[in-house]
Formats: C-alpha cells, structure tokens, sequence
C-alpha cells in the first residue's frame, strides 16, 4: 500500500483528496511529522466504521503510543490526545458525557436560538455597511467569524474578554506550523483558560450550558472536573470553526458559480440547498483525528491492522462517485439526493450539527440580501488555505460588497 504524506501546508486539498479516493476505501498515510496512519476515504466504509465497536476513541489501544513514538511536542497531539470528555471515550461514558450537551442542542432548543443569531448577523451587517465605499473586506474576519464565535460563547457562558486570547490559542493548537518547542506551554495555557471559566461558572452560574454541567457534577452524574474543562474546550473548538468554514465555503462556491447563485437569490433553489451542497462539496472538516483498531478490521479488499490509528477523510469521501454518482465532483445546488455524513455518523455524530447549519442558514440569505452585489476582490485560485490538515479554512475572504 503506497503512502500519502498528507501537506501540512494544504497547497491542493483537492487533489490531495483525490489521491486518498483513489487510493481506495482504505488508504496509508503520514500526517505531518511523521505520524504513520490510516485513512477511511469512501462514504460506505466510513459509514461502517463509524458505528464498528471495534473502532474505539481510546488512544491507549495505539501502538505507537504504546511505543513512546508519539512525542508530546507533536503539533496535532492535542487533537490526537485532547483529555477525556464526550470526544475521547466510548460506550457509557460517552453516553454520559454526551447527554447533557445533545440536550442542550436539540433541533427544538437550538430553534430558540433564532432569535439572538438574526439580531447578531444584523449587527454585524450593519458595521460592514458603515465602512467606506469601494473597501476591501476580510468577510471571514469581518462577518464569518464573529457570529458562531459570539453565539457559542453565549451558549457556554464563554465571556467576549476572552475571545482574542481563545483565537491566539486555537490557531496554534490547529495549525501544523506550530513550532514544537511552544506546543506544551500552548496546551497548558488552553487548558489554564477553559479552567478559569469554568471556577468562574461555580462561583457564579448562569443560564449557560457550562453553569449545567458544573450542576449536574453536583448533582450525582459524576463529571470530574476534567471532563467538565475539556467538554467545554470541545464545544467551544468544534462550534465556531466548522460554522466559519461552511459560511466561508459557500460564499466562495456561489461566487464561483453565477447561474446558481441567481437561482437560489431568486427564491428558484432554497437556502438549505446551498448550505447541504456546501457541506458535501467542501465539507468545513477535511479529516477528523483519530480512532483506534482494538482488533484486524477489513475495509474492503484491505485490512486496517489492530492497534493501528484511523482517521476519518470527509474532504475525500464527500466527493465519492459511489455515493454521490458521476458529478460528485460537481457544486451542484439542485442535488437531489444529497445524503452526505460532513457532520459525522454513528454515536459520535456532531451534536452541535444543527445549530451550524441554523447559522449558517440566518447568515447567508441575510448576508446576500443586504450586499447582492458582493464579489470576490481576488480571483478564487488566488484564495490560500491555513495550514491545518483537519480543518478546510481560508487565511481570509477578501471580498468587495458593491
């Protein structure tokens, strides 16, 4: 089986996406800094192994962990090691641990939501309004990162004060160009903050999911402290970066794509086509890390040996002809079925699911029919990924609003 480093610069995520399909259900690869793994890459196997028990959360099953050959100082280990909470463990405890934050997200509850999400985008359209004429704007800075940023934190009791140090932080922890040397301290330092709001929720709750969990601990549900501060790290982690993403994606999609965009500006296609469109096409999440074999899997006509670790490739398995037909290739807005998994399968699927596409579905219309003429201020070919292997997000959107 041929190996495929995969670019900690993401330079072609596309095409690197099309070598892991092409590879086959199951393909070899080397996450940067040398990390030997494997890689589920068509939809029907990562359906399978998404709900196989064979497949656990749990990294002492790993055999190069076992083996000390995953250093503390590598750039992902807090994505491969992130502490116990919901995303880590398997079976009760993560039913556990799950059932307080899937109740809060419920697509009822998550509805109520609707209100404060509209008032936000307005306000945030407002300001971009009040910037002079014919300037070019960062929409990802601008527009797409402050509205799931600002709403996730209302959700967790996550204060604004905080929010320049979280992002100084979350870029370091995704990106693959963090200098060893500085992954500890940022470990430490992410870890120090999500404590310090959490001591802050004890002393003072409120009507906020951090305040709920800290009550059920107390409560008899026996959440440790740790699980506490790395489900709200989780929550707060996976509940703006995937929402950026999908805001930014499917602007980039309907400018590069003019009939399209006439037909859902005109009421011909709805909103909620775009944004499933967009999650399939250029799915937020390019790979997801990482899962452990506790026994020889097959996958197809190859096996995933025991011990290894697996990683998820939905930027891949979003484009697969065996699922999506011969235009899987294709920004197609009139897709019909469009049965895609960018949110995940099985028990570990997203809970924050549909609060993204509840934003996503507010800022976009929102967004177009304030600036219906907006356009790309650079060419799309020109627009650069961050280097984060697990994330598919922009350095910015430059854009002119018209």
């Amino acid at each position: 089986m041929t190996r495929i480093a995969l670019d900690p610069f993401v330079a072609d995520l596309d095409g690197e996406s099309a070598r892991l399909r092409a590879a086959g259900p199951l393909a070899e690869v080397e996450l940067p800094g040398g990390v030997h793994c494997y890689a589920v890459t068509h939809h029907a196997e990562a359906r399978q192994l998404l709900t196989d028990s064979r497949i656990v959360k749990d990294i002492n099953v790993w055999n190069a962990w076992q083996r000390g050959e995953i250093p503390m100082d590598w750039p992902l280990i807090g994505l491969a090691n992130p502490g116990r909470s919901m995303l880590t463990v398997d079976g009760a405890d993560h039913r556990r641990l799950r059932t307080l934050v899937a109740q809060a997200l419920t697509v009822k509850r998550v509805e109520r939501l609707r209100a404060g999400i509209e008032a936000l985008t307005t306000a945030s359209l407002d300001r971009l309004a009040a910037l002079p004429k014919g300037e070019q704007v960062d929409l990802k800075a601008e527009f797409a990162y402050p509205l799931p940023m600002n709403v996730i934190s209302e959700l967790m009791g996550v204060d604004s004060t905080d929010h320049p140090r979280l992002k100084e932080l979350f870029e370091k922890f995704f990106s693959t160009q963090t200098p060893p040397e500085e992954v500890p301290q940022m470990m430490a330092d992410l870890g120090a903050l999500f404590a310090k709001i959490v001591d802050g929720k004890r002393e003072n709750p409120g009507d906020d999911l951090t305040s709920a969990l800290i009550a059920a601990s107390e409560n008899g549900d026996q959440l440790t402290d740790e699980e506490i501060v790395n489900t709200l790290q989780l929550i707060i982690a996976a509940g703006h970066e995937t929402t950026i993403s999908l805001i930014v994606n499917a602007v980039v999609a309907l400018q590069t794509h003019p009939e399209q965009r006439k037909q859902v500006l005109s009421g011909e296609v709805p909103w909620e086509n775009v944004i499933e469109e967009t999650l399939r096409w250029n799915t937020p999440t390019s790979h997801v890390l990482i899962r452990f074999a506790t026994e020889d899997v097959e996958v197809g006509d190859k096996v995933l040996p025991k011990g290894e670790a697996l990683i998820v490739s939905f930027g891949a398995l979003g484009r697969d002809e065996a699922q999506h037909g011969p235009t899987a290739g294709d920004f197609d807005i009139t897709r019909s079925p469009n049965r895609h998994i960018a949110f995940g399968h099985g028990p570990h699927v997203c809970p924050g699911a549909a609060l993204s596409r509840l934003e996503a579905g507010v800022a976009l219309p929102a967004l177009y029919e304030r600036f219906p003429e907006l356009e790309l201020a650079v060419p799309a070919s020109e627009l650069r990924n961050k280097p984060i292997v697990t994330q598919n997000d922009l350095h910015d959107l430059p854009v002119e609003l018209g």
